[in-house]
C-alpha cells in the first residue's frame, strides 16, 4: 500500500471508494425495484462493481488493469476460503444425505428442552469459537444442524443461525489462538492476557443482553412431539468428531476432512448411501458452493481494485488530519479499521493494515496498547460481522440455503458489539 504521507487529492479519494458506492447502489436499487431484497443474487451486484472497478482505473492497460483485479481475487488468503467452502459443502451435503443431521437434532432436542434451545446454542457458539479461536470454523461445524432443529422448535432458519454467528465472532475476538487477537497484540505491542482483560469488560455486557434475547425475548413455539423417540446415535459421530477436532486445535481442512470421510464410511456401513450416492452427495455439496465461492473471488478482486486506486491511502489521510483528543484517536483508530475491513471483508487482513498507523496514533496520545488492540479487534468484528459479503455470513447462508440479508437483521450479538464499542470510547472505559 502507498504510504498515506502522499497527499491524495479530494476527487481521487472519492473515484477510488466509487466501486464500494456502485456496490451497495447496484444492490440496493435492484432489489427494491424487484420488491424483494432476496430475489437479487448479490454475485450480479458483484459482477456489475467488477466491470466498473476495471473501467475505474486510470494509466494501465486492460490487460494491466485485469491484473490487479485478478491479484486480489487470487489472494492467498482467498483461496484458503474457497478450500474450506469446497471442503464444507461436501461434508454439509454428506451428512445430510447419510442422516447425521437428523440425528444430531434428535440428540440435541432430548438433551436440551426446546424453549432454552437458542440461548444454549448461542452459549455453546461462545464457547466452541472461544475455545477453537475461528469464527468460520464454528459456523461450519453449526449451521446445518441448527438448520435442521429451526422448524423442529418453530422459530425461523434465519434468526436460530444469526445466534450462531453472533456466538463465533464472540469467540474469534476473545480467544488466545484467534489470529485476530494474535494480530492485533503483536501489532500494538501488548500481551494478550491484557488484551483480553480489556477486551472482556467491553464485550461482556454485549453478550449478556444477546444472552437475554435468547432467553426471554425469542420466538421458540417449542411442541414435544418434535422429539424422536429413537435416535440412531451413530449417525451423530461425525459433529461430534469434528467438534473435537476443532477444540483440540487441528487445522480446519483437516477436520472437514476427516469429518467427511467418517460420514461416507458410516453411511456406507448403515446402508443409508452406497459409491454413487457418495460421490451425488459431494457433488451435490460442491455445487451448493458455487455462488459463494464466486462472490468471494469477486471481492476480492474489488477490493484489491479499491487498494490500488488509493482508496485506503485516502480515507487514513482524511481521518487522521482532524484529531484532536485521545477520543478522537481512539475513534480514528476503529473507523478505520471498521473501513478497512468493509473494504476486504477481512477482519485480520484490516487489523495488519492499520496496525502501524494504530500503534503511531496510540503512543501519540498516550493510549494503552491494550485498549487499542481492542479496539481494532472489536471493529473489525463488528463490520465482518454484518456485511452480506464476509466469509462468516457467505457461509453460514450457503450452509442454510437463506439468504445474508436475511440473516442480518437478527445479528443481536455484533450490533450491540458495536454500541459497546463507541460506549467505551465515549466514557472511556475501562479505566486500568
Amino acid at each position: 500500500m502507498k504510504s498515506s504521507k502522499n497527499h491524495i487529492p479530494h476527487t481521487r479519494g472519492l473515484l477510488a471508494l466509487s466501486p464500494i458506492v456502485v456496490l451497495l447502489a447496484v444492490y440496493l436499487t435492484s432489489s427494491l425495484m424487484a420488491g424483494d431484497f432476496y430475489r437479487i443474487p448479490i454475485s450480479v451486484a458483484f459482477v456489475v462493481t467488477a466491470v466498473y472497478g476495471v473501467c475505474m482505473l486510470r494509466g494501465l492497460s486492460l490487460r494491466e488493469r485485469v491484473e490487479v483485479f485478478s491479484s486480489g481475487a487470487a489472494n492467498p488468503d482467498i483461496m484458503y476460503m474457497v478450500w474450506i467452502f469446497c471442503l464444507a459443502g461436501v461434508f454439509a451435503s454428506s451428512a445430510k444425505a447419510m442422516g447425521a443431521v437428523d440425528a444430531t437434532v434428535a440428540l440435541t432436542l432430548k438433551a436440551i428442552p426446546g424453549e432454552f434451545l437458542p440461548a444454549g446454542i448461542f452459549l455453546a457458539t461462545c464457547f466452541i469459537s472461544m475455545a477453537i479461536g475461528t469464527s468460520v470454523g464454528t459456523i461450519v461445524a453449526l449451521t446445518p444442524v441448527v438448520t435442521a432443529l429451526a422448524p423442529q422448535i418453530g422459530c425461523s432458519t434465519a434468526w436460530l443461525v444469526a445466534s450462531v454467528v453472533g456466538g463465533a465472532f464472540f469467540g474469534d475476538n476473545l480467544s488466545f489462538i484467534s489470529d485476530t487477537t494474535i494480530a492485533a497484540t503483536q501489532s500494538q505491542g501488548c500481551r494478550m492476557k491484557d488484551k483480553f482483560r480489556t477486551n472482556f469488560i467491553i464485550v461482556l455486557p454485549a453478550a449478556l443482553l444477546t444472552l437475554g434475547i435468547y432467553l426471554w425475548g425469542g420466538e421458540v413455539n417449542f411442541h414435544q412431539s418434535a422429539v424422536a423417540e429413537s435416535v440412531e446415535w451413530y449417525k451423530a459421530l461425525p459433529y461430534l468428531l469434528v467438534i473435537v477436532l476443532a477444540l483440540l486445535g487441528v487445522n480446519v481442512l483437516v477436520v472437514l476432512l476427516v469429518g467427511t470421510v467418517l460420514t461416507d464410511v458410516i453411511g456406507c456401513a448403515s446402508g443409508a448411501m452406497d459409491g454413487v450416492g457418495v460421490l451425488t452427495a459431494a457433488g451435490d455439496g460442491l455445487g451448493s458452493m458455487c455462488e459463494l465461492i464466486l462472490v468471494t473471488l469477486l471481492a476480492g478482486g474489488v477490493m484489491n481494485i479499491v487498494k490500488q486506486a488509493g482508496g485506503f491511502d485516502y480515507l487514513i489521510e482524511r481521518l487522521t488530519s482532524r484529531i484532536a483528543s485521545r477520543r478522537g484517536a481512539e475513534a480514528v483508530v476503529s473507523l478505520l479499521t471498521a473501513l478497512t475491513n468493509l473494504c476486504t471483508a477481512n477482519n485480520t487482513i484490516a487489523i495488519l493494515t492499520m496496525g502501524s498507523i494504530a500503534r503511531n496514533l496510540s503512543q501519540r496520545y498516550t493510549i494503552p496498547p491494550r485498549k487499542t488492540a481492542s479496539l481494532m479487534d472489536i471493529a473489525s468484528c463488528v463490520v465482518q460481522g454484518v456485511i452480506p459479503y464476509g466469509a462468516q455470513l457467505l457461509m453460514a447462508s450457503g450452509l442454510a440455503a437463506v439468504s445474508p440479508i436475511e440473516i442480518i437483521p437478527h445479528l443481536y450479538y455484533p450490533m450491540l458489539l458495536g454500541v459497546m464499542l463507541v460506549a467505551s470510547i465515549v466514557f472511556q472505559f475501562p479505566k486500568r
